[in-house]
């Protein structure tokens, strides 16, 4: 039986831009527009733990190398779809073997962010990939934002800003508290000491960049290294520790760059000692335009 969901996506897609083209061999990829951006769309129901799972074809993806092409993600009971420019993940699914039927395995996360995981890739932030708009963007150079070049305490900034909207206590280390940006957002108060069960790993959380504490509680939500111009290992090692010295915790980790560095996050992230100590299942990769876009949905939603 045709999946309900994805009719009425397609319908919305066909009223978006007109009829639909169907590319050949592939029941999944469609050109719209007439030759302004090929999709690959993607469907799955939601399982346990708000997970989606995907199988991306090899032979798929092939045809959308050279094109504007668009992955998209749809699951049931979405409330807009995500869609992600093929280009910004073109190299990780390059440099990855297939499963045996040919196709790459992907999850679907969805608590505080929406993060994809990629099999033997890693865990990537796409939140900023989220709806109807950021399509209308990848198929139409008029509507892109140029983002600026954003520095490290300007990406702090956000990152805090988008946890204190979201209810969490917000943590920055104390000396890079008078250097946040206060014309990009209203201002959010800090904590003025980190939930700690020992002065080791109280010593160690100090130095992260920005952190999500659930208010009221000694846990961790969400851990923030901005790796500005700082190797992307020292974050990670950083991380590797805490994972270790709190596995009851289970808190989400983020190494937060250019987009340039995802790739490179890509590799580091598979090494031997990240995959033996489980960081690999638990880190993301969140660079910096997502931030942006980020912020900007959630306050868009904050106002509305």
């Amino acid at each position: 039986m045709p999946n309900q969901f994805k009719i009425e996506f397609l319908k919305q897609l066909e009223k978006r831009f007109g009829k639909l083209k169907r590319l050949p061999n592939s029941k999944s990829l469609l050109e719209i527009g007439d030759g302004l951006a090929r999709i690959y769309v993607r469907y799955s129901t939601v399982l346990k733990g708000k997970r989606t799972f995907y199988g991306l074809r090899k032979e798929d993806l092939r045809q959308l190398e050279g094109f504007n092409s668009i992955l998209c993600f749809l699951w049931s009971d979405q409330a807009e779809p995500v869609f992600i420019p093929f280009a910004d993940f073109e190299d990780i699914f390059n440099s990855l073997t297939p499963a045996s039927d040919g196709q790459f395995k992907a999850q679907i996360y969805q608590d505080d962010g929406t993060e994809l995981y990629i099999a033997n890739a890693g865990r990537f932030n796409i939140e900023g990939y989220v709806g109807w708009q950021n399509l209308d963007t990848l198929i139409d150079a008029s509507r892109v934002v140029d983002v600026p070049d954003f520095s490290h305490p300007q990406i702090q900034t956000f990152l805090g800003s988008i946890g204190a909207l979201k209810g969490y206590d917000i943590w920055i280390p104390q000396n890079d508290r008078s250097k946040l940006d206060w014309s990009l957002a209203a201002h959010f108060s800090c904590r003025n000491e980190v939930p700690s069960p020992s002065e080791l790993i109280a010593s160690l959380v100090r130095e992260i960049d920005v952190i999500w504490i659930p208010r009221g509680s000694g846990d961790f939500k969400a851990l923030f290294e901005v790796e500005h111009s700082t190797p992307v290992y020292s974050g990670l090692l950083r991380f590797n520790d805490l994972h270790l010295l709190m596995p009851y915790l289970k808190p989400k980790f983020s190494v937060v760059s250019n987009d340039g560095r995802r790739s490179l996050f890509q590799r580091q992230i598979n090494r031997p000692t990240f995959k033996t100590s489980g960081l690999i299942e638990a880190c993301t990769f969140l660079n910096y335009k997502d931030v942006f876009n980020w912020f900007n949905r959630i306050r868009r939603g904050q106002t509305s």
